[in-house]
Protein backbone atom coordinates (compact mmCIF):
# COMPACT_ATOMS: atom_id res chain seq x y z
CA UNK A 1 0.00 0.00 0.00
CA UNK A 2 1.11 3.64 -0.71
CA UNK A 3 2.56 5.60 2.01
CA UNK A 4 -0.64 8.25 3.23
CA UNK A 5 1.78 11.79 3.56
CA UNK A 6 0.39 14.82 4.52
CA UNK A 7 1.05 16.21 1.36
CA UNK A 8 -1.15 13.91 -0.31
CA UNK A 9 -4.56 14.53 1.76
CA UNK A 10 -3.68 18.23 1.55
CA UNK A 11 -3.88 17.96 -2.18
CA UNK A 12 -7.20 16.12 -1.77
CA UNK A 13 -8.42 18.53 0.47
CA UNK A 14 -8.07 21.22 -1.65
CA UNK A 15 -9.53 19.40 -4.36
CA UNK A 16 -12.66 18.61 -2.53
CA UNK A 17 -13.30 20.84 0.57
CA UNK A 18 -13.90 17.99 2.62
CA UNK A 19 -12.78 16.91 6.10
CA UNK A 20 -8.71 15.26 6.76
CA UNK A 21 -10.22 12.93 8.12
CA UNK A 22 -12.21 11.67 5.47
CA UNK A 23 -9.01 12.32 2.83
CA UNK A 24 -7.27 10.22 4.79
CA UNK A 25 -9.55 7.53 4.58
CA UNK A 26 -10.27 8.19 0.89
CA UNK A 27 -6.90 7.61 0.09
CA UNK A 28 -5.93 4.83 2.32
CA UNK A 29 -8.86 2.95 0.15
CA UNK A 30 -7.51 4.03 -3.29
CA UNK A 31 -3.96 3.32 -2.41
CA UNK A 32 -3.04 6.72 -2.35
CA UNK A 33 -4.17 8.14 -5.95
CA UNK A 34 -5.54 11.17 -5.72
CA UNK A 35 -7.79 11.72 -8.43
CA UNK A 36 -9.22 8.00 -8.15
CA UNK A 37 -9.81 9.47 -4.20
CA UNK A 38 -11.95 12.31 -5.21
CA UNK A 39 -13.98 9.71 -7.62
CA UNK A 40 -14.65 7.71 -4.28
CA UNK A 41 -15.30 10.85 -2.50
CA UNK A 42 -17.94 11.41 -4.99
CA UNK A 43 -19.22 8.33 -5.23
CA UNK A 44 -19.85 8.57 -1.22
CA UNK A 45 -21.46 11.90 -1.44
CA UNK A 46 -18.35 13.37 0.37
CA UNK A 47 -16.88 15.91 -2.16
CA UNK A 48 -20.79 16.46 -2.80
CA UNK A 49 -21.16 17.89 0.15
CA UNK A 50 -17.90 19.73 0.29
CA UNK A 51 -19.05 21.52 -2.88
CA UNK A 52 -21.81 22.78 -0.77
CA UNK A 53 -20.18 23.93 2.36
CA UNK A 54 -19.58 27.72 0.92
CA UNK A 55 -23.10 28.46 0.96
CA UNK A 56 -24.55 30.29 3.77
CA UNK A 57 -26.86 28.29 6.56
CA UNK A 58 -28.39 30.49 9.08
CA UNK A 59 -31.62 28.56 9.35
CA UNK A 60 -31.92 25.09 11.23
CA UNK A 61 -32.81 24.95 15.03
CA UNK A 62 -31.20 25.60 19.03
CA UNK A 63 -31.72 21.88 20.78
CA UNK A 64 -31.54 21.43 24.51
CA UNK A 65 -30.89 18.44 26.31
CA UNK A 66 -31.47 18.18 30.29
CA UNK A 67 -31.29 16.37 32.92
CA UNK A 68 -31.68 17.33 36.48
CA UNK A 69 -28.25 19.41 37.75
CA UNK A 70 -27.16 19.31 34.11
CA UNK A 71 -28.71 20.55 30.88
CA UNK A 72 -27.14 20.81 27.45
CA UNK A 73 -27.84 23.37 24.43
CA UNK A 74 -26.33 23.25 20.65
CA UNK A 75 -26.92 24.98 17.55
CA UNK A 76 -27.55 22.97 14.56
CA UNK A 77 -27.60 25.39 10.74
CA UNK A 78 -29.24 24.78 7.61
CA UNK A 79 -30.15 26.42 4.36
CA UNK A 80 -33.28 26.31 4.48
CA UNK A 81 -36.15 26.51 7.20
CA UNK A 82 -37.80 24.08 5.16
CA UNK A 83 -34.84 21.39 5.93
CA UNK A 84 -34.78 22.17 9.36
CA UNK A 85 -38.48 20.68 9.88
CA UNK A 86 -36.94 17.76 8.64
CA UNK A 87 -37.17 14.32 10.76
CA UNK A 88 -33.42 13.42 9.97
CA UNK A 89 -32.42 16.96 10.78
CA UNK A 90 -34.06 16.73 13.70
CA UNK A 91 -33.08 13.58 15.22
CA UNK A 92 -29.57 14.57 14.91
CA UNK A 93 -29.82 17.99 16.30
CA UNK A 94 -31.35 16.26 19.38
CA UNK A 95 -28.13 13.83 18.99
CA UNK A 96 -26.10 16.29 19.21
CA UNK A 97 -27.83 17.86 22.19
CA UNK A 98 -27.64 14.38 24.29
CA UNK A 99 -24.03 14.37 23.55
CA UNK A 100 -23.20 17.75 24.69
CA UNK A 101 -24.85 16.84 27.98
CA UNK A 102 -22.51 13.48 28.27
CA UNK A 103 -19.33 15.01 27.40
CA UNK A 104 -19.56 18.69 27.85
CA UNK A 105 -19.94 21.79 25.31
CA UNK A 106 -16.87 21.77 22.97
CA UNK A 107 -17.49 21.21 19.32
CA UNK A 108 -14.59 19.43 18.65
CA UNK A 109 -14.76 17.01 21.14
CA UNK A 110 -18.59 16.32 20.02
CA UNK A 111 -17.35 16.03 16.20
CA UNK A 112 -14.69 13.70 17.31
CA UNK A 113 -17.31 11.47 19.23
CA UNK A 114 -18.56 8.06 17.59
CA UNK A 115 -21.83 6.93 17.00
CA UNK A 116 -22.75 3.75 15.22
CA UNK A 117 -19.56 3.07 14.28
CA UNK A 118 -18.68 6.93 12.59
CA UNK A 119 -17.47 10.56 13.71
CA UNK A 120 -20.07 12.98 14.44
CA UNK A 121 -18.37 15.19 11.56
CA UNK A 122 -18.74 12.04 9.45
CA UNK A 123 -21.95 11.51 10.12
CA UNK A 124 -22.81 15.09 9.28
CA UNK A 125 -21.11 15.21 5.85
CA UNK A 126 -23.13 12.03 5.05
CA UNK A 127 -26.44 13.74 5.83
CA UNK A 128 -25.01 16.90 3.97
CA UNK A 129 -24.92 14.66 0.77
CA UNK A 130 -28.11 13.41 1.56
CA UNK A 131 -30.21 16.03 2.43
CA UNK A 132 -28.32 18.48 -0.35
CA UNK A 133 -28.00 21.38 1.42
CA UNK A 134 -25.20 22.82 3.65
CA UNK A 135 -25.39 22.44 7.07
CA UNK A 136 -23.48 23.79 9.93
CA UNK A 137 -22.50 22.26 13.42
CA UNK A 138 -22.30 25.58 14.76
CA UNK A 139 -21.69 26.08 18.55
CA UNK A 140 -22.71 23.83 22.08
CA UNK A 141 -22.82 24.67 25.49
CA UNK A 142 -23.25 22.95 28.91
CA UNK A 143 -24.19 24.08 32.03
CA UNK A 144 -24.18 22.14 35.53
CA UNK A 145 -24.71 22.44 39.51
CA UNK A 146 -23.02 19.81 42.21
CA UNK A 147 -26.77 21.41 43.98
CA UNK A 148 -29.89 22.33 42.27
CA UNK A 149 -30.97 22.13 38.61
CA UNK A 150 -30.69 23.51 35.20
CA UNK A 151 -33.89 24.65 33.70
CA UNK A 152 -34.48 24.55 30.13
CA UNK A 153 -36.95 26.52 27.51
CA UNK A 154 -37.14 27.04 23.99
CA UNK A 155 -39.50 29.58 22.07
CA UNK A 156 -40.39 29.30 18.90
CA UNK A 157 -40.33 25.44 18.99
CA UNK A 158 -40.93 23.11 16.05
CA UNK A 159 -40.81 20.46 17.78
CA UNK A 160 -40.20 19.05 21.58
CA UNK A 161 -36.49 20.58 23.06
CA UNK A 162 -36.05 21.43 19.19
CA UNK A 163 -36.92 26.05 18.36
CA UNK A 164 -35.45 29.49 17.29
CA UNK A 165 -33.73 30.48 20.81
CA UNK A 166 -32.99 28.20 23.60
CA UNK A 167 -32.11 29.03 27.12
CA UNK A 168 -30.55 27.60 29.99
CA UNK A 169 -31.08 28.94 33.47
CA UNK A 170 -28.68 26.76 36.46
CA UNK A 171 -29.62 27.28 40.00
CA UNK A 172 -27.48 26.12 42.86
CA UNK A 173 -30.07 24.96 45.93
CA UNK A 174 -30.86 22.32 48.12
CA UNK A 175 -34.92 22.79 47.67
CA UNK A 176 -37.63 20.60 45.90
CA UNK A 177 -36.07 20.41 42.25
CA UNK A 178 -39.84 20.43 40.88
CA UNK A 179 -39.99 23.99 42.62
CA UNK A 180 -36.18 24.91 41.87
CA UNK A 181 -37.45 23.65 37.79
CA UNK A 182 -40.54 25.88 37.83
CA UNK A 183 -38.73 28.97 39.18
CA UNK A 184 -35.65 28.39 36.29
CA UNK A 185 -37.85 27.93 33.49
CA UNK A 186 -39.52 31.40 34.27
CA UNK A 187 -36.44 32.34 34.59
CA UNK A 188 -35.50 31.10 31.31
CA UNK A 189 -38.36 32.50 29.26
CA UNK A 190 -37.02 36.03 30.48
CA UNK A 191 -33.72 35.64 29.27
CA UNK A 192 -35.52 34.83 25.67
CA UNK A 193 -37.15 37.93 25.77
CA UNK A 194 -34.73 40.01 26.84
CA UNK A 195 -31.39 38.76 26.05
CA UNK A 196 -28.79 40.18 28.84
CA UNK A 197 -25.58 40.02 28.56
CA UNK A 198 -24.13 39.19 31.23
CA UNK A 199 -25.51 37.66 34.88
CA UNK A 200 -23.54 40.40 37.21
CA UNK A 201 -22.33 43.93 36.36
CA UNK A 202 -18.75 41.76 37.55
CA UNK A 203 -19.52 39.57 34.43
CA UNK A 204 -19.91 42.54 32.23
CA UNK A 205 -17.01 42.68 29.14
CA UNK A 206 -15.06 45.67 30.37
CA UNK A 207 -14.73 46.94 26.87
CA UNK A 208 -18.41 47.59 26.73
CA UNK A 209 -18.57 48.95 29.61
CA UNK A 210 -15.76 51.54 28.82
CA UNK A 211 -17.41 52.32 25.84
CA UNK A 212 -20.78 53.00 27.64
CA UNK A 213 -19.28 55.07 29.95
CA UNK A 214 -17.21 57.17 27.38
CA UNK A 215 -20.71 57.64 25.45
CA UNK A 216 -22.56 58.80 28.51
CA UNK A 217 -19.75 60.87 29.35
CA UNK A 218 -19.52 62.83 26.03
CA UNK A 219 -23.58 63.15 26.32
CA UNK A 220 -22.90 64.70 29.82
CA UNK A 221 -19.87 67.46 28.76
CA UNK A 222 -22.40 68.43 26.04
CA UNK A 223 -25.20 69.72 28.01
CA UNK A 224 -22.51 72.18 29.88
CA UNK A 225 -22.36 70.73 33.35
CA UNK A 226 -19.93 71.24 35.60
CA UNK A 227 -17.97 68.53 36.03
CA UNK A 228 -19.06 67.23 39.29
CA UNK A 229 -22.78 66.77 37.67
CA UNK A 230 -20.87 65.32 35.03
CA UNK A 231 -19.72 62.51 37.00
CA UNK A 232 -23.21 61.55 38.75
CA UNK A 233 -25.27 62.25 35.17
CA UNK A 234 -22.55 59.23 34.14
CA UNK A 235 -22.88 57.07 37.25
CA UNK A 236 -26.84 57.57 36.93
CA UNK A 237 -26.86 56.59 33.41
CA UNK A 238 -24.39 53.18 33.75
CA UNK A 239 -27.00 52.10 36.74
CA UNK A 240 -29.78 52.38 33.94
CA UNK A 241 -27.61 50.73 31.17
CA UNK A 242 -27.03 47.51 34.21
CA UNK A 243 -30.65 47.65 34.75
CA UNK A 244 -31.12 47.23 30.78
CA UNK A 245 -28.19 44.40 30.21
CA UNK A 246 -27.66 42.71 33.34
CA UNK A 247 -30.06 39.36 34.00
CA UNK A 248 -30.27 40.26 38.06
CA UNK A 249 -30.31 43.76 37.91
CA UNK A 250 -33.36 43.70 35.24
CA UNK A 251 -37.26 43.66 36.06
CA UNK A 252 -39.23 40.64 35.88
CA UNK A 253 -40.69 40.51 32.85
CA UNK A 254 -43.86 38.78 34.60
CA UNK A 255 -43.66 41.64 37.07
CA UNK A 256 -41.72 44.17 36.43
CA UNK A 257 -42.35 45.71 40.10
CA UNK A 258 -39.53 42.94 40.77
CA UNK A 259 -35.83 42.52 39.66
CA UNK A 260 -35.02 38.96 38.40
CA UNK A 261 -32.29 39.07 41.95
CA UNK A 262 -35.40 39.92 44.29
CA UNK A 263 -37.55 37.32 42.11
CA UNK A 264 -34.60 34.58 43.36
CA UNK A 265 -34.91 35.71 47.07
CA UNK A 266 -38.29 35.79 47.37
CA UNK A 267 -38.19 32.53 46.08
CA UNK A 268 -35.71 31.22 48.37
CA UNK A 269 -37.90 32.70 51.31
CA UNK A 270 -40.77 30.46 49.82
CA UNK A 271 -38.39 27.35 49.67
CA UNK A 272 -36.87 27.98 53.21
CA UNK A 273 -33.84 27.17 51.29
CA UNK A 274 -30.71 29.62 49.70
CA UNK A 275 -31.11 29.69 46.05
CA UNK A 276 -28.24 30.97 43.85
CA UNK A 277 -28.17 31.96 40.29
CA UNK A 278 -25.11 30.92 39.42
CA UNK A 279 -25.36 30.89 35.57
CA UNK A 280 -27.53 30.93 32.15
CA UNK A 281 -26.88 30.41 28.94
CA UNK A 282 -29.06 31.96 25.77
CA UNK A 283 -28.95 31.03 21.75
CA UNK A 284 -30.90 32.65 19.08
CA UNK A 285 -30.64 30.63 15.41
CA UNK A 286 -28.74 32.28 13.44
CA UNK A 287 -27.02 35.20 15.28
CA UNK A 288 -23.90 36.52 13.90
CA UNK A 289 -24.25 34.86 11.01
CA UNK A 290 -24.15 36.99 7.56
CA UNK A 291 -26.98 36.23 5.36
CA UNK A 292 -27.38 36.68 1.76
CA UNK A 293 -28.58 39.15 -0.10
CA UNK A 294 -31.34 37.57 -1.78
CA UNK A 295 -33.15 40.69 -3.57
CA UNK A 296 -31.75 40.04 -6.67
CA UNK A 297 -34.40 42.89 -7.98
CA UNK A 298 -32.41 45.69 -5.25
CA UNK A 299 -28.71 44.14 -6.52
CA UNK A 300 -29.59 44.86 -10.02
CA UNK A 301 -30.54 48.38 -9.56
CA UNK A 302 -27.34 49.25 -7.42
CA UNK A 303 -25.30 47.97 -10.49
CA UNK A 304 -27.53 49.94 -12.73
CA UNK A 305 -27.33 52.87 -10.77
CA UNK A 306 -23.33 52.61 -10.35
CA UNK A 307 -23.03 52.78 -14.08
Amino acid sequence: MAEITAALVRELREATGAGMMDCKKALMETDGDVSSAIDWMRKKGMAKAAKKAGRIASEGVVAVAQNGNAGAMIELNSETDFVSRNGDFQDFAKKLADLALRVGGDVDVINNSTDNGETIETALTTMIAKIGENMSFRRAVQLSVPNGVVASYVHNAVAPDLGRIGVLVALESTADADKLTDLGRKIAMHVAATSPLALGIEDLDQDVVAKERDVFSEQARASGKPDNIIGKMVEGRLRKFYEEVVLLKQAFVMNPDQTVAQLVEAAANDLDAPVTLVAFSRMGLGEGIEKKNEDFAAEVAAVAGGE
